[in-house]
This record gives structure tokens, C-alpha cells and sequence, in this order.
């Protein structure tokens, strides 16, 4: 994708945003196809932009930025609680073995953040 294709995206995406926010919904058509434009944005920012995270507070905080999620929505994707998803926010806990998987797989976090000697209160436990 090159600057005048990612502009493109841009404003398809927009437009798509734009048809949601009216009718409350997309079709399935409109739905893939936002998905679909969404993705190729990510890929063009990450090559053009690239962002190295000083936590991986940070970077779980920027992804749910990305796909605006809220804590309620990560906590669902991640197959946990809202408030276990605050106390890691917050560092007052740390991640399970289920949770580190979940942030690879679903938000696509580099497993060597993950791993990487986090911030006090972040580390990676074991199940309790």
C-alpha cells in the first residue's frame, strides 16, 4: 500500500464509520469490508509508523486504543473479568499463563513484550 492507497482506506473508512454511526449497523458486506480496510490501515501505520512500547501496559493500553475497546470488551476477549483487566492495568496484578496467550493471539502482542521483564506487579504468575 502506498501514501494515496492508505488515504483511500482512509476515507473508505470514514465513509463506513459514517454508516454506522447513522444506522446503528452494517450489512455483512459492509462489515468484512471495514474489517478488511481496518487491517490494511494497521499493516501501512505499523511498516510507515512504527511504535516501540516502553510497557506492555502500554502497548495492551494502545491496542484497546486501536480497537477501541474498553476494559468490559478486553476482559470478554481475553476470557476474564473487567476488574482483573484494571488491576493489570494498574499494576497490582499480574498476568496468568491464559492471559499472556490471550494477548498474543487476539491482540497481537509481541510475545517478547510479554515475556520481557515487565514493570513491578506485571510479571507473568501462574495461575492462582
Amino acid at each position: 500500500m502506498n501514501r494515496t492507497q492508505y488515504q483511500e482506506a482512509n476515507q473508505r473508512m470514514e465513509a463506513l464509520l459514517g454508516i454506522l454511526t447513522e444506522k446503528g449497523k452494517l450489512t455483512m458486506g459492509q462489515q468484512a469490508e471495514l474489517d478488511r480496510v481496518s487491517e490494511e490501515i494497521a499493516r501501512y501505520e505499523e511498516a510507515q509508523y512504527p511504535f516501540k512500547p516502553e510497557s506492555l501496559i502500554e502497548m495492551i493500553e494502545l491496542r484497546m486504543y486501536q480497537r477501541k475497546l474498553k476494559q468490559k470488551d478486553l476482559a470478554k476477549i481475553l476470557g476474564t473479568t473487567p476488574s482483573r483487566i484494571s488491576e493489570i492495568l494498574n499494576g497490582k496484578r499480574g498476568l496468568t499463563m491464559d492471559l499472556a496467550r490471550g494477548l498474543y493471539r487476539n491482540l497481537n502482542i509481541d510475545p517478547v513484550l510479554i515475556l520481557s521483564e515487565p514493570e513491578q506487579g506485571t510479571a507473568l504468575k501462574s495461575k492462582q
